[in-house]
This record gives structure tokens, C-alpha cells and sequence, in this order.
């Protein structure tokens, strides 16, 4: 049976729910796309997760995503004396390059890139921004600053510099090696940390060929002031809002996720919301009102998906987790508000046949109150643009590229099968309601939307528009 939701769910495999039968209750539950993060665990680790996952996809007959996500550079102090040090506010503290342990007056900071990119009043952010630094004199290896905010600092915490754009490639040497594992297992999507600007996308492509999705994680200010150009290069972007909460303000986090998502959907690309969803179900069987309000604002904005971090790595209740969220997605798709809502905000169709089949095939699908609208296609650009007009009824993409059908676990409303190219127009029309039928997206009686392009099996030429009758 195909999935009640038309928003996706992208659980993260850790230590509570690597093994075989909590993937399959994860699924079961509604986990669309699985996340294996490279922060962390190893490359067994790993290989044993997209085994199971593989094993788990054969086992139901149902395509499903897995997206590597990058570590990125990691910008972090060094250590220091007995392990920490308490800075005071409005104390002198410097930032060098000598590896010698920190104390309360100064830290190895060993990131001559972050030396060459600070300004005079460039803001430091320490440990998640708990403690701030000001620069005032520096040079290329020192910094002298101000604590502006002061507290207890200890070894190899994590540094942001806001509003600096620094000379560095998004991709570690750790980073290159984990790709090449992971391209070389077969996973479906790539999420790239720390993006800055369009190049850092340039580069991941350069390098995965095609070989899967590029995903820009959107978590750093400099990649929001150059945003449609990510977005236009990227092939699906995740809204970060745990580091983009770091380097900007809390209080414009919110509407920065709204622009993400109505950018995301008026280009075609899917997006997912992330970061501390249901942080709460960590240690507690049973999420907070503001986070289930939190996850049910990312399902009206219309994001493709949202995630699951720490709540299924390592929390204590993984499965339910993905069935509460399942719970708040199906609330709010069958909200009375929610329609209007989609429906108020369509992009505008591209001066394209393909463009003007899919915008009509939404259209004809709601006038005629049919049950689905099937897409057949190759590269994926088909089903993608239907799932993009975010229609009234599901979207069943029929495919003879596996690889294109797990990509689309992804994309919102669209139930992904595996199946042989078509080669006739009655072909066309029998196996769409078939299908249609089988997976219980349509029953006799009712009529379902086709579209497909002629010559069959040619990538991204739509060019039909059919109506036909379940029998």
C-alpha cells in the first residue's frame, strides 16, 4: 500500500536503530528516506547500515532513498590546561596558531584560513555560540579579541565566524574519501555541509557525475545572500536551522525557512526542514506541543520532507519518533486550511511543452475529481515537476530506472515503482491504471491523469496528456 502522506520523512541511522528490524519498523512507521551521517560511526559502520537498508528495500518491493550527509569542516579551538578555561566578559583573549595548551588569556586556534578572512569587529562564535568574541587587532596568524560573552571554553570546541565568507573548500580530505565510499556503495543522494556560494556546489558535482543528487545544506548566512544561485545549482537543499540558528539571529530563522521552501518549490528542487524537529522524543516517549507545531508549520509551507537527527541515531524511541511525526503530517494534510494553502502559491509554468502538460495535469486531475496522476520517466524531470504544482491527488511515477525511483522517496507526494518502459499508447494506458489499482491509488470506476513523452523512454520530453478509465 502506498504511503497516506504526501510529505516525506528522512529518518538518520545511529547505534538505536541500525539493525535490521528497527529499519523495517522505521519504514513501517514512515520513514521515506534513510540518512547515514558521516559525522560520525565508520565506513563498516556504514556499509552495514546500506546493506540493511538494500536488504529491507528488497524485502517490501519498495524503492527507498538513502542520503549520505558530509561532515564538512569542522572549525574548532585546540586544547587547553587541565581540559577548559573560564573566559570573563569584557576580559583580552588571543586566537594563535601555537599548539601549545589554552588558558584563561589564550587558545590555539589552528585555522590560518579563519586568520586571513576576519575583519576589525568580526564577531567569533564559540560551542555553539555560547561564548562571543570580538576581534580588534589581528594579523595572519593571531587575532586579539574581546569576550563579549564569557563562560567556560574547553577542548576542541566548535567555532562560527558570521558574515565572514572564508577561503575554504567545503570539502575536507576526510570528506573526498567518505564520497567515493559512498558513491561507490550506490547511495541516492549527497548532502554537502558548510556551503558557501555556488562554486562549493560547482565542486560536489564535478565529482559525484551524476552518480547521485547533490543536496546544499542551507546553514551558513553567506549561502542565503547568494541563494537562487544554489538553489539553481543544487539538485534538492535542506534548511539546516541548528547552525543557521548559531551565525544569525534566532528570530530570523523562521522566515528564513520560508524562503528556502517557497524558493525550493517555485524551482522543482525538494527541501527538507531539519534540526531538533522532535529534539524532546531524544529521552521522552512523547514530543512537546511547540515542536509538533514546529514540524506541522514545515508541512503547511509545503516542504518535500522533514527529519529526524539525534530523535532515531541515538535516542531512546526511534520508531516512535517517525509514527508521531507521521501522526502530525496526516493531521495537517487533511486539515480543512491545508489545501489553500498549496494551492495558493503555484510556480509559474516554463514556456515549455513539458511545463504546460504538467501545470494542465494537475488542473484536469482536480476539474474530473480524479484519483491520481501518473507520471512515467526516465530522469526523474517528469514526476518532479508534477510533484512541484503540489496537486490534490497522489503522484505515481512509474519508471524503468531504479536509481530514479529511489531518488524520488524524496520528493513530495510521489509513489515511486520500478517498471518497464512502455512502448505503445494502449501500453501507456493499461499499465498506468493497473498500477493505479494495485497500489490502491485508484479503483474501478475512477479516472486517472497520465502524462508521459513521446518518443517513449526520451528523458524529460513530455509531451502527453492522457485521461483514462480504471477498470
Amino acid at each position: 500500500m502506498p504511503r497516506l502522506c504526501s510529505t516525506k520523512i528522512v529518518a538518520t541511522l545511529g547505534p538505536a536503530s541500525s539493525d535490521p528490524a528497527t529499519i523495517r519498523k522505521l519504514f513501517e512507521a514512515g520513514a521515506d528516506v534513510f540518512r547515514l551521517n558521516f559525522s560520525h560511526g565508520s565506513h563498516d559502520d556504514h556499509r552495514a547500515r546500506h546493506a540493511a537498508l538494500r536488504e529491507a528495500e528488497r524485502e517490501i518491493g519498495h524503492p527507498i532513498g538513502i542520503l549520505m550527509d558530509l561532515q564538512g569542516p569542522k572549525l574548532r579551538v585546540g586544547t587547553f590546561e587541565g581540559g577548559r578555561a573560564t573566559l570573563a566578559t569584557g576580559a583580552a583573549f588571543r586566537l594563535d596558531l601555537d599548539a601549545a595548551p589554552g588558558t584563561e588569556r589564550r587558545a590555539c586556534l589552528p585555522h590560518p584560513e579563519i586568520f586571513a578572512a576576519l575583519k576589525d569587529g568580526a564577531d567569533l562564535l564559540v560551542d555553539d555560540g555560547k561564548l562571543r568574541l570580538r576581534v580588534g587587532r589581528h594579523g595572519a596568524d593571531f587575532a586579539e579579541c574581546e569576550v563579549v560573552t564569557g563562560g567556560t571554553i574547553s577542548d576542541r570546541k566548535g567555532v562560527n565566524v558570521p558574515g565572514v565568507v572564508l577561503p575554504i573548500s567545503p570539502l575536507t580530505e576526510k570528506d573526498r574519501r567518505d564520497l567515493a565510499f559512498g558513491l561507490e556503495l550506490g547511495v541516492d543522494w549527497v548532502a554537502l555541509s558548510f556551503v558557501q556560494r555556488p562554486e562549493d556546489i560547482a565542486e560536489a558535482r564535478r565529482l559525484v557525475q551524476g552518480r547521485a543528487g547533490v543536496l546544499a545544506k542551507l546553514e551558513k548566512p553567506s549561502a542565503i545572500e547568494r541563494l537562487e544561485e544554489i538553489v539553481d545549482l543544487c539538485d534538492a537543499a535542506m534548511v539546516a536551522r541548528g547552525d543557521l540558528g548559531v551565525e544569525m539571529p534566532p528570530e530570523t530563522v523562521p522566515g528564513t525557512q520560508k524562503r528556502i521552501v517557497r524558493l525550493c518549490r517555485r524551482a522543482g528542487k525538494p527541501v527538507i526542514v531539519a534540526t531538533q524537529m522532535l529534539e524532546t522524543m531524544v529521552s521522552s516517549p512523547t514530543p512537546t506541543r511547540a515542536e509538533a507545531s514546529d514540524v506541522a508549520t514545515a508541512v503547511y509551507d509545503g516542504a518535500d520532507a522533514v527529519m529526524l537527527s539525534a530523535e532515531t541515531a541515538s535516542g531512546k524511541y526511534p520508531v516512535e519518533a517517525v509514527t508521531i511525526m507521521e501522526k502530525i503530517i496526516e493531521s495537517v494534510e487533511h486539515d480543512p486550511l491545508y489545501r489553500p494553502i498549496m494551492d495558493a502559491v503555484h510556480a509559474e509554468p516554463e514556456h515549455t511543452a513539458a511545463d504546460a502538460i504538467t501545470a494542465a495535469a494537475r488542473q484536469v486531475a482536480h476539474t474530473v475529481r480524479a484519483s491520481a496522476i501518473v507520471t512515467y520517466t526516465t530522469s526523474g524531470s517528469t514526476t518532479l515537476r508534477a510533484s512541484r504544482e503540489r496537486p490534490d491527488v497522489p503522484i505515481l511515477c512509474l519508471t524503468e530506472k531504479l536509481e530514479t525511483a529511489r531518488r524520488l522517496t524524496l520528493a513530495w507526494g510521489v509513489h515511486p515503482v520500478v517498471t518497464e518502459d512502455v512502448r505503445s499508447f494502449e501500453e501507456m494506458v493499461d499499465k498506468a491504471c493497473r498500477f493505479a489499482k494495485a497500489g490502491g491509488l485508484a479503483q474501478a470506476g475512477e479516472r486517472v491523469v497520465i502524462t508521459a513523452g513521446v518518443p517513449f523512454g526520451t528523458p524529460g520530453a513530455t509531451n502527453v496528456l492522457r485521461l483514462a478509465w480504471v477498470d
